[in-house]
């Protein structure tokens, strides 16, 4: 075959090439086009990922030696968080790794450091999405400030969220959540409890969390929506989705096989507590420790804050619960105003 022949052919197959793939390309849906664009995004991101890796991990080494053990991954989510700039990826890994020592010196928070909160029963570790990632279904309603204060609950927080990532599968690194505020009223609005929990979720757990889904949430719970809500990073704000209560398992399906819906949204999958035993369980743990400890769980009983089945909220009328917000807020204003110097969004 001729050099000609040989331009000629190749030519030939180049254009074979190119209109098949625009045939293929005219047969793509939206959806399909969208989801292309993403992955080659992807792979552009994970090469310059790749390079900025080492970067990140030799500068944090100088600071903090111990951080020889913070595998790629958990680089690459800061990275991520700060929009692949090394500089302020490698402060933000150093934060953790300070705090994580500091706040959780013994590797993991163990249910006896939260016993106020787990009696509450309001967080459940929920199957999985379609992506295969872990679902974490929080009753809102549950949630009181606790006699344990914020510490405790900021401890319980960590304790779920190390729980749901200790879950995920190979190849997943994010969750979803589902919030259910159905009966959530002032006793509930715990404005310092939200803000150290979401601070805790955007400062150390970067990149985890995939979608919030947020359904039956009443009006009430919109006045301390609008105080959290500028407080709440650009892109975490991306991710919280307010469920229509008449298109609630559709939506739900849209996200999730019905084998792994929970069975209060119309699916087949039982609640199961993120601890994973039941409240009688839980004392007689708490009982075999020193006393204090025993005595704190059942005092929480006792007191009438919370039952077998969570908290009980129906102690005032929704106008005096209004009411009560309302004058509530206003007191929390200045402290509000403190937390915005000291949360980084």
């Amino acid at each position: 075959m001729s050099k000609a022949e040989e331009r000629r052919l190749g030519s030939g197959l180049n254009s074979i090439s190119m209109n098949c793939q625009e045939i293929m390309e005219s047969k793509e849906t939206t959806e399909d086009k969208e989801t292309r664009r993403e992955q080659q995004d992807n792979m552009k991101n994970n090469l310059m990922e790749q390079t900025k890796i080492p970067q990140v991990r030799a500068i944090v080494e100088r600071q903090d030696p111990s951080s020889k053990e913070v595998d790629d991954l958990t680089i690459r989510r800061f990275l991520r968080a700060r929009d692949l700039d090394i500089g302020k990826a490698s402060s933000m890994l150093f934060r953790y790794l300070k705090w994580r020592r500091e706040f959780v010196p013994n590797g993991s928070v163990s249910l006896l450091e939260t016993p106020n909160e787990v009696a509450q029963n309001k967080m459940f570790l929920q199957g999985s999405d379609k992506k295969g990632r872990p679902i974490t279904v929080i009753l809102g309603a549950r949630h009181v400030q606790s006699k344990g204060g914020l510490e405790e609950f900021k401890r319980f927080v960590v304790y779920g969220f190390d729980k749901i990532c200790s879950r995920m599968p190979p190849g997943q690194e994010k969750f979803v959540v589902i919030g259910d505020l159905e009966g959530w009223g002032y006793a509930n609005s715990d404005i310092h409890g939200y803000l150290a929990g979401l601070s805790i979720l955007q400062e150390y757990y970067p990149e985890r969390l995939a979608k919030v889904l947020l359904v039956h949430a009443p009006y009430i719970f919109m006045a301390v929506w609008k105080i959290v809500y500028p407080f709440i990073d650009k892109n975490t704000r991306k991710k919280i989705v307010f469920v229509d209560n008449r298109k609630l398992k559709s939506t739900l399906l849209e996200e999730i096989d019905e084998s792994q819906i929970p069975d209060i949204y119309g699916g087949k999958l039982p609640l199961i507590p993120i601890h994973q035993s039941t409240h009688k369980e839980i004392v007689l743990v708490a009982t075999t420790k020193p006393i204090e400890q025993g005595l704190a769980l059942q005092l929480v009983y006792k007191q009438g804050l919370c039952d077998r089945e969570g908290p009980r909220f129906s102690r005032f009328p929704k106008r005096s619960q209004q009411l009560l917000l309302i004058t509530h807020l206003l007191l929390l204003s200045l402290s509000i105003l403190w937390s915005a110097a000291t949360i980084r969004c």
